[in-house]
């Protein structure tokens, strides 16, 4: 059912084993495998988090720095940019707390349904 929820027409049926195909997000024995995906996925809940501060100000400020990540270290982007320092805990901190309330609404929707 979630999964025609889902996928809608795209897809005929569903596949029981399609979470073992993605087994790389999976490998906790080689170091630093993982960085990359979980760089990239709380870099991208700090930057929503700051359109979500900054309103109608943040589209050019987020356009340029799009224009910039080709060019430049992702510090000196967020610095440039967002006027945000990478190597504090703020930047990472405001990801942290979207990826908590994603996860607090998922276990009210559990307990909705038990």
């Amino acid at each position: 059912e979630t999964w025609k929820d889902w996928y809608g027409d795209v897809m005929r049926e569903a596949d029981p084993y399609f979470w073992a195909s993605k087994l790389h997000f999976s490998i906790a024995d080689v170091s630093f495998y993982n960085y990359p995906y979980l760089f990239g996925f709380l870099f991208s809940k700090g930057i929503y988090a700051q359109r979500e501060a900054r309103g109608e100000n943040f589209y050019i400020d987020y356009v340029n720095l799009l224009r910039d990540t080709g060019n430049m270290m992702a510090e000196e982007v967020v610095e440039k940019h967002l006027s945000m320092d990478l190597t504090k805990p703020d930047f990472w901190q405001q990801s942290v707390e979207l990826v908590r309330d994603k996860v607090d609404e998922f276990e009210r929707l559990l307990a909705q349904r038990s």
